[in-house]
């Protein structure tokens, strides 16, 4: 297992650092050094021209000791960089560096360093940090260069602004105005005239100063589908209310990549739901939104799938609509279509099924008042969402109702994540066949002819 790190920032203006070693690798960690405003010394007994070049700048503040690395007290030092291609020097230095209490950065495998020089993209102020823990530097140089080529340059004038800004701002509104008014900059068209190169002229720094200061900070309410699982199936709406969120409600079924893109300072409940065990009963949840809004907070509603299938997210905005709070829906994938699809399994083929029911196979009791009558036929596909444990009760029912026995029928647990399985089998022993597995909650239910077509189609699970 690599090293595990976690991404800091640190100050090493004025700061004595020492690298060991001269060569290319030595140089740009001494330059990345000297842009810090480190007072940096050099040991080695060949050094690179362009730390010479350094050396004769007046500007920086670099001294070069040119002979080979030999013990020492380094207690003097912040940082040392060990960047030779001489193993004894190198263990040498790590030793001293230890015993001195230094950060240390290795630029060697083997060496156990606690520090990394991760790829960094500048924009002004701004600084994107990239590091895979050390392991594979290759990798990360490639990352850097994709987000790199993504991000919009005018960034730095949004930075600029905001720094030269921030403590008038602070001044002038308390937090959640202060809020209000860098987000109505950074999301409208002041922020575009920055990003663009323009100067925000008086009018337009006194237009956000005046609706900030109008902003009565009625809070409002977003009810956003998370999709089946899959964090990339999350639509860019949702994305953009996830990261502005203030206060979050969300499900157990919410995967954790996609909880990780909520913002760090967000207030997070977990009001998740299991079969017959509720953390939070649904009207605390909806009272608890309207409550969380009344504050002035942004508040996420998040949900598995889509709120409106089988997620009650009806129920909820109705409270909301019902006590006069702000809400937005933002529809996500349901985990019908996104789990058969994972699964290759089609809900819909001009040769099997021309048309789709979606079924609670939450049976109270194990018993069921549903129209068994009406899913005998053919030429439809019926997705039970929550129905694992009533499984049998659903075969039974359908075979009762003269669906025949041979129907393919798929169970697809925790469909379109990395632990995604899928059983698939026939309505008469699909019960019995499964009754030795370890299936978990949660798993879909897909039956009917389309299920025939996972063998052909299936790329994923």
């Amino acid at each position: 297992m690599p090293q595990s790190y976690i991404p800091l920032s640190i100050s090493l203006k004025d700061q004595p650092s020492l690298v060991v070693g001269a060569g290319n690798i030595a140089t740009s960690r001494i330059e990345k050094l000297i842009e810090a405003g480190s007072i940096v010394t050099v040991i080695s007994d060949q050094v690179d021209p362009r730390i010479t070049q350094m050396v004769k700048n007046q500007k920086t503040q670099i001294k070069v000791i040119q002979k080979k690395y030999e013990s020492i007290d380094l207690s003097e030092f912040k940082i040392v960089i060990i960047a030779t291609n001489n193993d004894q020097a190198n263990q040498s230095a790590l030793s001293d560096a230890k015993k001195a209490g230094c950060l240390i950065n290795s630029a060697f495998d083997g060496l156990q360093g606690d520090v990394i020089f991760p790829a960094v993209i500048k924009r002004g102020l701004f600084q994107l940090a990239l590091t895979s823990q050390g392991v594979t530097p290759t990798l990360t140089r490639l990352l850097r260069g994709w987000i790199e080529a993504r991000l919009p340059f005018g960034i730095e004038n949004l930075a600029n602004f905001a720094s030269e800004n921030a403590g008038t701002i602070k001044k002038r509104f308390k937090t959640q105005q202060r809020k209000f008014f860098w987000q109505s900059l950074f999301h409208g068209i002041a922020g575009q005239k920055l990003m663009d190169g323009d100067k925000l002229s008086l009018s337009d720094v006194e237009d956000l100063i005046e609706n900030a200061e109008a902003h009565t900070q009625k809070g409002e309410v977003y009810l956003v589908g998370a999709g089946p699982g899959d964090p990339e199936l999350l639509t860019f709406k949702a994305l953009r209310l996830i990261q502005q969120s203030d206060v979050v409600l969300y499900d157990r079924l919410v995967s954790q990549e996609i909880l990780n893109l909520i913002p760090a300072d967000a207030k997070k409940i977990n009001v998740g739901k299991e079969r017959d065990k509720h953390l939070v009963p649904q009207g605390d949840i909806n009272q608890l939104l309207a409550d969380e809004a009344r504050k002035g907070q942004r508040v996420l509603r998040l949900k598995g799938g889509d709120p409106f299938i089988f997620g009650r997210g009806g129920e909820e905005i109705e409270l909301l609509f019902d006590q006069g709070i702000p809400f937005q829906v933002v529809p996500g994938i349901t985990a019908g279509a996104g789990c058969s699809s994972y699964a290759g399994i089609p809900l819909t083929h001009r040769d099997y099924s021309q048309s789709v029911r979606f079924i609670t196979g939450h049976l109270k009791n194990g018993t069921s008042d549903l129209p068994w009558h009406e899913y005998q036929y053919g030429n439809q596909t019926l997705v039970f969402y929550m129905g694992l444990k009533s499984l049998r009760v659903i075969c039974e029912q359908l075979i009762l109702a003269g669906k025949p026995k041979e129907t393919p029928i798929a169970l697809i647990q925790k469909g379109t994540t990395k632990d995604q399985k899928v059983w698939t089998g026939v309505l008469e022993s699909m019960a019995d066949q499964i009754e030795n597995e370890e299936i978990h909650a949660p798993t879909l239910i897909i039956i009917g002819e389309v299920v025939k077509l996972r063998e052909k189609l299936a790329w994923c699970g």
